[in-house]
């Protein structure tokens, strides 16, 4: 028989251990808004706020409250990376113009050091050459020293042009350094990199001639998702589609916009294969998505219709075309 004082104690310590994960879960949240990258004052400081913000809501929070922090706190971070890979490349790319124009400086300093000391060689030469003259006795020895000054001048002229310069390629060089750097770190996501309805017409037209299986995916939920909640959660959540609906395709697959809402995959399996994804995708990339409005979590959902469209040899590119407008007006 278990005695009522063990029960006692046992519960004790799992209430213990439950305010305890709790402190550590708050603390780590806490740890992130602290420790997170600086970069833009408009990028970092609303993160820490409403990753601060979450922390303190933890503090007196229910089961309820805590499972869904979990889905609030998956966003906030997702957003900071998204945030933080667009920062990073517009850097690389202001780096990558500044690389630019810093070369073009250095190629142009270089050549007109090169027709500047030229001109001035050659003009030491004549200098020269009237102070040897007879005539020029008087004077002579005083236009030799102007042109020895002339000439340790431009020799000194010289070695800090050359000095210059290559501290322009140092700086290019440690430009492009941090450029591949930041390549590297960046991990930018793509996944949003759509061809557009002309871009995939003409690749329809192309695969045409080979035969091609079409994916078709009708999506509904963007524009509600604008309207009930903003345009910024519509943009979200069709990234995080679009990056679902990636993860469900073969690596290779072409996909295209077609519209707001309708989008088309050109698939390299077999039908039997096509159909099966086809249906994995209206099964699984259908419902709610996570997604952040000003700190918090909010869940959009999305329904989505999926079509294929067999592209033969024999159809020509207007049919397939065609047979495409017809699915997605049906």
């Amino acid at each position: 028989m278990i005695s009522l004082r063990t029960s006692l104690t046992e519960l004790e310590q799992a209430h213990q251990f439950k305010t305890l994960a709790l402190e550590c879960y708050r603390d780590a949240i806490q740890n992130a808004a602290h420790y997170a990258i600086e970069l833009d004052d408009q990028i970092t400081a609303p993160h820490r706020q409403y990753l601060n913000a979450l922390a303190r809501e933890l503090t007196h929070a229910g089961i309820e409250e805590i499972t869904s922090s979990r889905a609030t706190l998956r966003g906030l971070l997702r957003d900071y990376r998204d945030k933080s890979a667009q920062y990073i490349n517009e850097l690389r790319q202001e780096l990558g113009n500044t690389a630019h124009a810093l070369q073009e400086i250095m190629d142009s300093l270089s050549q007109a050091d090169g027709d500047h000391e030229s001109r001035l060689r050659t003009t030491l030469k004549r200098i020269r050459e009237v102070a040897s003259q007879p005539e020029g006795n008087r004077v002579g020895p005083v236009l030799l020293d102007a042109a020895k000054s002339i000439e340790d001048s431009l020799e000194e002229i010289r070695k800090q042009h050359q000095f210059t310069i290559s501290q322009f390629l140092e700086e290019v060089r440690m430009l492009h350094k941090r450029i591949d750097s930041m390549e590297a770190a960046a991990a930018v996501d793509r996944l949003t990199d759509l061809l557009n309805r002309g871009e995939t017409e003409e690749r329809i037209k192309s695969a045409a001639k080979g035969g091609a299986c079409l994916l078709l995916l009708k999506v509904r939920g963007f524009r509600l998702a604008a309207t009930q909640f903003d345009q910024s959660v519509a943009s979200e959540l069709a990234a995080a589609f679009i990056k679902r609906l990636r993860g469900s395709l073969p690596p290779v697959t072409i996909i295209g916009r077609w519209s707001e809402e309708e989008f088309v995959a050109m698939l390299t399996p077999g039908k039997t294969e096509s159909m099966a994804i086809a249906k994995w995708i209206g099964r699984h990339l259908s419902g709610a998505y996570v997604c952040i409005l000003n700190g918090k979590a909010v869940r959009p959902t999305i329904q989505v219709t999926v079509g294929l469209a067999d592209s033969h040899p024999s159809d020509s590119p207007e049919r397939t075309t065609e047979r495409i407008r017809e699915f997605f007006a049906a």
